[in-house]
């Protein structure tokens, strides 16, 4: 995260939300419905499986992430039992594509 993040990404970060995804938008629509739909507390991850060298979404349980599941890779008290509203805020304002797309480099090399 990062502050005045958001937005759409860029490179070839986009290139790959595109191919596997189908665009951006949709991107987004499925993983604000990710995340919004995690029972109880966990996580949902843009995750890069490099077996099959795509991304995906992932939804993890408590405090497992996406490296256990073969993958590269706390809002409670501002939001409390709202996630979509947390989920509208990281992907308009603070997710920092920059960094995402750092670590994909990193996952693809």
């Amino acid at each position: 995260m990062k502050p005045n993040g958001g937005r759409e990404s860029s490179g070839e970060l986009l290139q790959l939300i595109n191919r596997d995804f189908g665009s951006y938008d949709t991107f987004v629509k499925e993983f604000k419905a990710a995340a919004a739909t995690q029972f109880g507390s966990g996580w949902s991850w843009l995750a890069y499986k490099p077996e099959d060298k795509k991304l995906a979404l992932v939804k993890t349980p408590n405090a497992e992430n996406p490296l256990v599941l073969g993958y590269t890779d706390a809002y409670y008290l501002d939001f409390q039992n709202c996630p979509p509203d947390y989920i509208s805020l990281f992907m308009e304002k603070l997710i920092s594509w920059e960094a995402v797309s750092s670590r994909l480099k990193a996952a693809t090399a």
